[in-house]
């Protein structure tokens, strides 16, 4: 592969550049998408998985809390399977009583998201560790929502529509001609092979780092990155999305997750969107109002903390995160620059990437010329003809086919059938891939039972040569995949950042030599979200986990060629924790 044309480059593999791949694709055009990580990299894979009712924008921001109600509606047909219908209740507790609640209401009937006043008796009733003291509860529409199978779905209905998905390629540089952009060049890291993308159009989606992109056509699009963290509780402490019933601030929302609830979020200004850094202030915040909605909260296992960065656009601003709007924001740079062939979609909401698509590609087809009405409204995703998620679905498969003695991973009920078909799939993952495609490693031992057994099926099916991790090239994917950082724990290679392309060593390619590295970067992986919550139970389980794999397994010497090298120059490393 040596270049490419094609009608419409899409850069960014999240949920919003997954959709507007395909929203493309469906109205016929040729459409090319490339993600220099796997796909939800980013923010995507970095939020507290929150359907949008609107609720939470109604007073302060109506226009985006309009675009909400109205997705949220579509998804839950269109992206169903990626949705838990868990309802959610703004509560209010002895802290937030004023005149708010009113406001709320009003502005909740104004915009059109239903909400109802129930009894504070039928609220504790339905969720009972909630806080007893709280004076009122409205009921609104929100939900839980899988974003990592949101954009695999996603994605996958691109393909089916004739899109090409490019992950682990990254955009280098924008392609000039005479003041317009006419594609990109693109550097494959799993071969380390640089070639040219040819598009009539070219469609920033890359999110928090829209910026960047902007940069290489000397555009300058200012984002605002605002930094939210986020823990997640050991268990579903509650089965409904509860939010506090005030003005949006820091650890207002409780999330139920699959097997968790996440408390969130913070709002902090960044001046980059990574490396990212937990301060111990962030989570003692969060946990000092997780209380006040559920009282001891902060007593329970605390799983595991993360962060990610909301991309938020406004064309002149200093203030704080929290005032910026939610809408989406799609730039015409002919229109704004004169820069013809570029555009630039970004701001919203998870629950709104549908829609900002949709914007985007009806921009596209004034550009491109010809009118053809967007589909993704009416089109259901592969996947949705399942229903809404349901928590037992995992467990009911596994009871039912007798799975028992299959599962790979206990805590998220990952069977090796899983493992092997996303290795079918795609056979120079990694396992941190497979963490967000199968869930492998999320559960409370995070990855202490699961990484070993997951490392040697893929050495047998490495040995099989039904998967690749000595691929030529494959090395510089997954060297530059988020991974080992400042505690390196798991690692004896040396900590600094380098740029591998000044570094023309090889791996060698003897196949147990990766899958050791493999299973040292999961595990640090694992590391560096546990390290801001180490205490009580956690602590035990990190301490069984040590003791597990660096005094019997030895992961920290386990040979890896090159890499073994305390001075080595190939890590380049994300320091960011992602989700679960």
């Amino acid at each position: 592969m040596k270049n490419l044309e094609t009608d419409i480059l899409v850069i960014g593999g999240g949920a919003t550049g997954t959709a507007v791949a395909w929203d493309a694709a469906l109205r016929g055009f040729r459409v090319v998408l490339v993600e220099r990580r796997d796909l939800t990299q980013g923010t995507t894979g970095r939020f507290h998985g929150l359907l949008h009712s609107g609720g939470r924008y109604a007073v302060k921001d109506p226009h985006g809390a309009r675009e909400c109600i109205r997705e949220n509606r579509i998804l839950r047909r269109t992206h169903a399977h990626c949705i838990e219908d868990t309802g959610g209740f703004f509560a209010v507790t002895p802290e937030d009583e004023g005149d708010y609640p009113d406001r709320f209401k009003a502005a909740c009937d104004e915009i059109g998201i239903p909400c109802a006043e129930i009894p504070v008796r039928e609220a504790l009733r339905r969720e009972p560790l909630l806080n007893p003291r709280l004076s009122r509860v409205f009921e609104v529409p929100d939900g839980s929502a899988d974003s990592f199978l949101a954009a695999h779905a996603t994605a996958d209905a691109a393909r089916r529509a004739g899109a090409q998905i490019l992950t682990y390629h990254e955009a280098t540089s924008l392609i000039l001609e005479q003041g317009q952009v006419v594609g990109a060049q693109v550097h494959n890291m799993a071969t380390g092979e640089t070639f040219a993308i040819h598009a009539a159009l070219t469609v920033n989606a890359a999110g928090a780092w829209t910026g960047k992109i902007a940069a290489m056509a000397g555009i300058e699009v200012r984002i605002l990155p605002s930094k939210g963290t986020m823990i997640a509780v050991n268990h579903r402490v509650v089965n409904t999305v509860i939010n506090r019933c005030k003005l949006p601030a820091d650890g207002d929302i409780l999330v139920p997750s699959h097997t968790v609830a996440v408390i969130g979020t913070t709002s902090v200004k960044v001046a980059e969107p990574e490396p990212l850094r937990i301060e111990t202030w962030e989570v003692a915040k969060m946990l000092a109002e997780g209380d006040k909605l559920v009282p001891g909260l902060s007593g329970m296992r605390i799983l595991r903390a993360w962060a990610g960065v909301r991309p938020l656009f406004q064309e002149t601003y200093d203030g704080g995160g929290r005032d910026v709007t939610r809408k989406l924001t799609l730039l015409d740079h002919e229109a704004r620059e004169g820069v013809a062939g570029f555009l630039t979609i970004t701001g919203g909401k998870w629950t709104t990437f549908r829609l900002m698509a949709e914007a985007a590609v009806d921009l596209a087809c004034e550009k491109l010329g010809g009118e053809r009405p967007c589909l993704t409204a009416e089109t259901a995703v592969p996947g949705a003809e399942q229903g809404h998620y349901w928590l037992g679905h995992r467990l009911h498969e596994v009871e039912e086919h007798n799975l028992q003695n299959e599962l790979i991973c206990e805590c998220e009920l990952v069977t090796r059938a899983m493992l092997e078909n996303a290795v079918k799939r795609n056979p120079t993952l990694t396992l941190d891939d497979l963490r967000r495609d199968a869930r492998l490693g999320k559960g409370p031992c995070q990855g202490g039972f699961c990484t070993y057994r997951a490392v040697g099926i893929l050495h047998e099916m490495a040995l099989a040569g039904e998967y690749r991790p000595d691929a030529d090239g494959w090395d510089t994917a997954f060297l530059q995949s988020p991974g080992l950082q400042e505690s390196n724990q798991y690692s004896v290679g040396s900590n600094q950042l380098a740029d591998f392309e000044g570094n023309k060593k090889r791996i060698t390619d003897n196949r147990l030599l990766n899958t050791n590295l493999l299973l040292r970067d999961f595990l640090q992986e694992r590391w560096k979200g546990i390290t801001p919550i180490l205490w009580g139970r956690q602590l035990q389980q990190e301490r069984l986990d040590e003791l597990i794999y660096l005094s019997v397994m030895n992961a920290d010497h386990l040979p890896d060629g090159d890499l073994a090298s305390p001075n080595s120059d190939f890590y380049h490393f994300d320091t960011t924790p992602d989700e679960g």
